[in-house]
Order: structure tokens, then sequence, then C-alpha cells
């Protein structure tokens, strides 16, 4: 075994405090975010939490908890969630998948197309007007078809599938499958990594969003946790409705914030560990063309 050098330790030594300091640096904010939504508002407004609660609180999460508004909202953010992935990465991966054959005829275009929306949109009054003429209005449609394909999320598909392989399609191919089979049983299968990092990118952006839920919903039943907690926080109603939360809104005024952003950061917190794994690999493996 070759015994490593002076110079590679003290590389190793500053690396791993740099690492750590940076671990430091982005754990902090959050640790601080849950310290405060267990503190008192006397304490959060003297500026003395930190790290850990003072003045022990749970007054907001009772208010909170205790509102059967939230909780339809809650609800209704994980179908929307669901619903929304599920359609976007059914999308996304067919035309991913379409992109990255290379001898398909007007396959710029097609890239033309989708990269052209990254820098021009529609703009929000047309959108607007074109979800309410297609009675998409206050259902989980209005949420999911106009956000369905990320053309980020969609070139990082459509590169890892150019580096597969090419000889495993034709071998399926002359086995007698489909394009809809060697996608579904060969193409699929290979690509675990990439597609558990897009789940994890539409889930996370599906769950944080409201503005499209906010703009394309009337009604308070329908909407999901995202805007119920913006309303709590600006004291707002929608429908005339916020729930019990509002009433109470000036007991708890000082660590209201920090409340929401743990109950909408908590799902994610949990699922994150599980496609934790795939998450650089699949990056990494999209931006390999082979």
């Amino acid at each position: 075994m070759v015994k490593p050098s002076r110079s590679y330790r003290v590389f190793q030594g500053v690396n791993g405090v740099i690492l750590t300091l940076v671990v430091i640096v982005t754990l902090y904010p959050f640790a601080n975010i849950v310290a405060r939504s267990f503190s008192s508002e006397r304490q959060i407004r003297a500026g003395e939490v930190t790290l850990w609660p003072e003045g022990f609180n749970l007054t907001t999460y009772k208010i909170v908890f205790q509102d059967s508004v939230f909780w339809r909202n809650y609800g209704n953010t994980v179908l929307y969630t669901v619903v929304a992935t599920a359609v976007a990465m059914v999308l996304t991966t067919c035309y991913a998948y379409v992109l990255s054959k290379k001898h398909l005829k007007g396959r710029g275009v097609l890239v033309g197309v989708a990269v052209f929306t990254m820098f021009f949109t529609g703009g929000l009054i047309p959108n607007y007007v074109l979800v309410t003429s297609l009675g998409l209005k206050n259902s989980v449609w209005a949420i999911a078809l106009p956000n369905a394909i990320s053309v980020f999320n969609l070139l990082v598909m459509k590169a890892f599938f150019e580096s597969l392989p090419t000889e495993l399609e034709e071998a399926a191919q002359i086995d007698g499958l489909s394009t809809y089979g060697t996608l579904l049983r060969i193409v699929l299968p290979l690509s675990k990594a990439v597609v558990a990092t897009m789940v994890l990118f539409y889930s996370v952006s599906f769950w944080n969003s409201w503005f499209s839920a906010f703009l394309y919903m009337d009604k308070s039943e329908l909407m999901p946790v995202t805007v119920y907690l913006r309303n709590l926080i600006s004291g707002a109603t929608t429908g005339g409705n916020a729930g019990a939360a509002d009433a109470q809104l000036s007991q708890v005024g000082a660590n209201i914030q920090a409340v929401t952003i743990v109950l909408t950061s908590l799902p994610i917190l949990c699922v994150y560990p599980f496609v934790q794994r795939y998450f650089v690999s699949g990056v990494m493996l999209g931006a390999v063309k082979g």
C-alpha cells in the first residue's frame, strides 16, 4: 500500500474542514426554523432562539392541526402531486425517448420547440384564458397539464437515453418487440436512476407549487396546503374562510412562518432519503453522452 504524501494528507484535512463548514452552514437555517416553530413569540421577537426552542410552545401546531380545512388541503396536495408527477413522467419520458433517436426526421425541430419554451412563454393572461376555455379550471388538470413537461428534465432524460447502447434496442427489435415494448421492457429498467431523479424533481416542484392553484382554483376546499399556509401567513382568506387558524393568528404571529415551512418541508424530507442514492448518479449519467 502506498503511503499518502504529506500534501495529500493536508488536502484531506482542509477538504474535511471545508465540507464540515458547508454542512453546518446548510443545516443551521433549517435547524433554526424548527427551533422557532416550537418557541414562544416573546423569545423569537427577542432574538433568543438559535438551535434550541426557547419557551416551548405548541400553540401554533394545535391551531393548524385542529382545522379541518388544513387536512382537506393537505390531502389535495398529495392528490395533485401524485397525479401531476405521473402525468409529467409519462409525457417527459415518451418525449425524451423520441428525441434520443438520432435518425428521427425533424428531430432538430422538436428539440428546438422544447428549448424555445425555456426562454419564451405565452404569458399569464393567455395561459389563464386557455386553461379556462378548456374547462380545466377548478380541477387537478389545471395544475398538472400546463406544467407537465420541464425542459430541463426533458433534456437530462434525453441525454441519458442517448447514452444507452443501441445494440440492446436493436436486439429487442429483432426479437419482435415494438417501440413501446422496447421502452417499457428494455430502456426503463436500465434507467431507474434517472427516472427516480426526475420523479424527485417533479414531486418537489408540484408539492411546493402554490401559484397555479391560487390562479385556477376558486374554492377553498380545492386548494393545496401551500395556498392554505400562504393565506395563514398573510392573514388572507379564500372564499371568506381560512379556517380556525385565522381567528387566532395574532397569538402565534411570530412563529407562524416557521411552522408553515416545517409542515410543507416534512413530507419531502421523509421521501428524499429513499431516492437520494439515485439522485447524483441519475443526473451524472444523464449528462454523459455515449
